[in-house]
């Protein structure tokens, strides 16, 4: 696989000679954390539906890792051919990962929640080569629906399954002990290390062109980002870091997986969300860190409150995704006794601005913080002159963690000759150049921390017999931010109910976390004289609705 990364080998000298870029890769930092303590507790796995619990300790990290470099290696796995992985959170995550990375394989996480639609163009697009999954997760069996997609993808030459049988045996074709008995593993290894400004990870996001973006990202872009992040939060090798958001999503692979290889520090990590669980693991293992959206703060609190758990050791939740409501951060910080900071960034360029432990508790709630080392931000007017303080305008980027381009898609980038990148954000900077998100000009809805790819599901609702037009708009939820609404116009003489929109976007494959959970019949929608529908207007008609 050919990675066009555009927007890496401009920024190389000045990032290196600034100390951004540090020129490590994974492989190095795992390998500082071999030496400096074989034996240490490096991962706990615990798998909430069944129970099953595995710790494991750098050097039985590594054998695994180690294992799956040869497994791999074995199915054909060269450098820069592109790994995809759906598994949920746990031990075969992270070796799995961190065996692409001992051959220069170009790692690929994509959601759990994804399905035949968005799966069969990411595969495709990114030439994956290997597809790793699970049986079954959330009762959902990924094997058939992955074999149903197998002839429309010409570059899938192996899918290995958790929980699976014969010549698809990921545990057995990746994690068996007797490959530790391979006798050229270090040539294997050595041969294809990929360098800080190699593409290591490709990560789809969703936005506004009505296809799921290829980010690509390098060492370099990536640990540029979670150092200074560590810093700001002091965070060290004696943390103890719990992550339940998905690692196949950037706040979990990043913060949970990279960042405590980086760190030295114990991970514990769950395949499901459950509150009461997870009290119990903040409570039974020490946790003192943990990255999340809003829902999960509020839930970790109503956990605690309710058994009573002493998580005295929580020290820091980052809450990210969406804007904290003061309420839920005075209630957690009386409930969890934690500092709760709060954040704003990207898939493209990780957590760009934070809070710090230092800084007064209505910081977290008014603001997202200042940026981290190594990340500027401008915010501008429509003319394109930088707005005053306390000034609403559009948000632009640039600096050390910011990607490596969209792959194959290079018109896409977003990112002028002077490298700022427009993230399609409206936000204001005060005086003291802390940063607040206040609405997005590209067209998102933002569910849960997860984007919703608004443009392409209103593209397949337009393909149902009954609609003549249709907009999605989001609003509010004090849970989980914003759901989605669809306003339609239906053709004369056609009906059209909530259960016919379900049902028409099972049958196009789409994830149940896209779906729309409201529909408006309208009889016209509201629009400019050019025929463009005002979905500010739509936003107006639903806050008026819940302010009612």
């Amino acid at each position: 696989m050919k990675f066009d990364a555009v927007l890496i080998e401009p920024r190389i000298r000045e990032m290196t000679e600034k100390g951004f870029w540090h020129g490590k890769t994974v492989n190095d930092y795992f390998a500082a954390c071999l030496a400096a303590g074989p034996d240490k507790l490096a991962l706990t796995s615990i798998s909430v539906p069944s129970g099953d619990r595995r710790d494991l300790t750098w050097a039985e990290l590594d054998r695994l890792a180690d294992r799956a470099a040869v497994g791999l290696s074995r199915l054909g796995v060269v450098k820069d051919d592109v790994v995809s992985c759906q598994l949920p959170n746990g031990w075969q995550f992270v070796a799995t990962y961190l065996g692409c990375a001992r051959l220069g394989a170009v790692f690929n996480p994509v959601m759990h929640i994804f399905r035949e639609r968005e799966l069969s163009f990411m595969l495709k697009h990114g030439e994956t080569k290997v597809f790793v999954i699970p049986k079954l997760f959330r009762g959902f069996d990924h094997e058939q629906m992955v074999d149903g997609m197998l002839p429309d993808l010409p570059h899938l030459s192996h899918v290995l399954v958790s929980g699976g049988e014969g010549a698809r045996d990921l545990e057995g074709l990746l994690f068996d002990p007797a490959l530790d008995d391979e006798p050229e593993l270090a040539q294997i290894v050595s041969r294809s290390l990929p360098g800080a400004n190699d593409v290591c990870q490709l990560i789809y996001t969703s936005g506004t062109t009505g296809e799921p973006k290829g980010v690509m990202h390098t060492a370099n872009t990536m640990y540029s980002n979670l150092v200074p992040y560590a810093d700001r939060l002091h965070l060290g090798a004696d943390d103890v870091i719990l992550m339940a958001s998905p690692m196949a999503h950037q706040t979990g692979f990043m913060y949970g997986l990279l960042m405590p290889i980086q760190l030295q520090a114990r991970t514990v990590v769950m395949d499901l969300w459950d509150k009461t669980i997870a009290a119990r693991v903040v409570a039974e293992e020490g946790v003192t860190f943990t990255m999340a959206s809003t829902p999960f703060l509020m839930d970790l609190a109503a956990a605690v409150e309710e058994a009573k758990s002493d998580c005295s050791s929580l020290r820091i939740f980052l809450c990210a995704g969406t804007a904290i409501p003061g309420p839920v951060v005075e209630r957690a910080q009386s409930v969890l006794g934690a500092k709760i900071v709060s954040a704003w960034g990207m898939t493209e360029n990780g957590a760009v601005t934070l809070t710090s432990p230092e800084d007064p508790d209505d910081r977290s709630i008014n603001s997202d913080g200042l940026p981290l080392a190594g990340m500027e931000l401008q915010v501008r007017r429509a003319d394109g002159s930088e707005a005053g303080a306390g000034e609403e305008g559009e948000l632009f980027v640039r600096g050390c963690s910011n990607f490596g381009g969209y792959l194959k898609r290079p018109q896409w980038n977003n990112v002028d000759a002077e490298g700022w990148f427009d993230t399609g954000d409206i936000a204001r900077k005060d005086a003291e150049g802390y940063i607040r998100i206040c609405g997005r000009s590209k067209d998102i809805i933002i569910r849960g921390a997860e984007n919703i790819p608004v443009v392409e599901v209103e593209s397949v609702l337009f393909k149902h017999p009954a609609i003549s037009t249709v907009a999605i708009v989001g609003y509010p939820d004090e849970r989980l931010g914003e759901r989605a609404c669809a306003f339609v116009v239906l053709r004369p003489g056609q009906s059209f109910s909530f259960e016919d929109m379900q049902a028409f976007l099972k049958e196009h494959h789409f994830s149940r976390n896209y779906w729309p959970e409201r529909l408006e019949i309208c009889d016209a929608l509201p629009s400019t004289a050019s025929g463009k529908i005002q979905k500010f207007a739509l936003r107006k008609i639903l806050s008026d609705e819940l302010k009612g």
